[in-house]
């Protein structure tokens, strides 16, 4: 008799082994291995075994580039991050914190496409037809060619796709959905990778472009696999908190174009539209107050004013706070060393707390110059103006380095009335601002 083979399964990575360990290898989760059954081995099976067809290679001189078509949402920040427009035939996954809102942005957008006399189906596993009836209602989304189906069973959403055809599919969300031949809970690991295969399969044999909804972690990442963000063809993540009215959508993975544009949207009673005018929406210049400064930062080919926010108060702990809202905490850590070091400023014994304001993350190195700006300005009591910008990366060696797209930058400070900069390096063409050359960290001190 053969001997029964035992397999176990990460439920956060989908990692598989045949032993049991307490802790996964590869994602780092603890508790998180359950032992699978026969049948669901041989539909782990299935999924790891790529198509055995014989190929050639073929010199890429002789391969025709092949054409994407794009139609537009008729949304203007959305179609910028999707790049140009949705594809036919493409699978989109947009996670985000609950209520940040991605149902309402994806109706909205159906019912954009439905108005142009395509077939768009809304699947809900999450909330009724009468639900989704009231926010589309609020959102003024009713159209003849927008299809609603509550129903969480794969199989009975395949034979909705037979029964009538659709351009554009919304999936809402991913881990509700389940497949009746697996045995597995609903948004187990099995249960992704197989529905997210069959709804890649769809998607590129009937051409349709499919959008599913994900939920993320307390970590802030996709729950499920990760092969699931390898599968699919866009990944978008929105960003912001539920409470402000600001949101942004961020591309991080997108076959089809590029992944360095944001979309800014603005949460309002009829729902998330496409935000105008944002740049003086993320600083204030209200009021001058110690511990505030300004930089500019490049979202794609985008500039945005931002504001940098920095408290220092003396700590009563034995280990300072050291706590940064939209930046890199390790870099905070660098450029605290770097004020010791360099200023001989002592902040070991002061808890130092840094925020951007706006909810945007602050993914480059450009605003180092003003996090230092605002944490001697917050350190020594004395307010910046409200004129000036610092623009510059700073190195480990003290040095402040020039940043890239200078010249738009300076072009975004100077239509928001900036009349002052200091930067590593004057730029190549004229500015009517005042330019401070600042070349090393030690030159700070004698600006202020």
């Amino acid at each position: 008799m053969a001997k029964k083979k035992i397999l176990f399964e990460c439920q956060h990575c989908g990692f598989s082994t045949q032993k049991w360990m307490g802790k996964c290898t590869n994602c780092n989760a603890w508790d998180s291995f359950i032992e699978l059954n026969e049948h669901q081995q041989e539909v782990v099976k299935k999924t790891k075994i790529t198509a055995a067809t014989p190929s050639k290679a073929i010199s890429i001189n002789k391969i025709k580039e092949s054409e994407v078509y794009r139609y537009s949402s008729l949304d203007k920040e959305l179609d910028g991050v999707l790049g140009g427009g949705i594809v036919p035939g493409s699978l989109t996954l947009i996670g985000g914190s609950p209520g940040v809102g991605k149902s309402t942005l994806l109706l909205k957008v159906a019912s954009n496409i439905s108005s142009c006399n395509k077939n768009v189906l809304y699947v809900t596993g999450e909330e009724s037809a009468g639900q989704i009836k009231l926010r589309a209602n609020r959102l003024h989304a009713n159209n003849d060619s927008l299809y609603l189906l509550s129903e969480i069973r794969l199989e009975q959403i395949l034979v909705e796709l037979e029964h009538r055809s659709y351009e554009f599919i919304i999936i809402d969300s991913i881990q509700t959905v389940y497949s009746e031949n697996i045995t597995s809970a609903p948004g187990s690991v099995t249960q992704v990778r197989q529905i997210t295969f069959e709804l890649m399969r769809i998607a590129k044999d009937k051409n349709i472009a499919i959008f599913i909804i994900g939920h993320i972690t307390k970590e802030g990442s996709i729950a499920g696999p990760r092969v699931l963000e390898h599968m699919v063809d866009t990944v978008l993540y929105f960003e912001g908190d539920s409470s402000q009215e600001l949101r942004i959508l961020r591309g991080f993975k997108n076959r089809f174009g590029a992944t360095s544009e944001i979309g800014v949207f603005e949460m309002r009673a009829e729902g998330l539209v496409s935000a105008t005018n944002i740049s003086s929406r993320f600083f204030n210049r209200n009021s001058e107050q110690a511990g505030s400064a300004l930089t500019v930062v490049m979202e794609g080919s985008r500039p945005i004013i931002l504001e940098v926010q920095a408290l220092v108060s003396e700590s009563h702990t034995p280990n300072s706070k050291r706590q940064a809202t939209g930046f890199d905490n390790n870099r905070l850590n660098m450029l605290l060393a770097l004020l010791e070091r360099k200023l001989e400023i002592p902040l070991s014994g002061y808890d130092v707390f840094i925020n951007i304001t706006g909810g945007i993350k602050i993914t480059e190195t450009a605003a180092d110059l003003a996090v230092l700006a605002a944490i001697l300005s917050s350190f020594r009591d004395r307010a910046i103006s409200k004129e000036t910008i610092f623009i510059g990366e700073v190195s480990l060696v003290g040095d402040v380095r020039e940043v890239y797209a200078l010249d738009v930058r300076l072009k975004e400070a100077t239509m928001q009335n900036i009349s002052k900069v200091l930067l590593a390096k004057k730029p190549l063409e004229k500015t009517p601002m005042k330019t401070f050359i600042v070349d090393e960290v030690t030159k700070l001190l004698e600006w202020y």
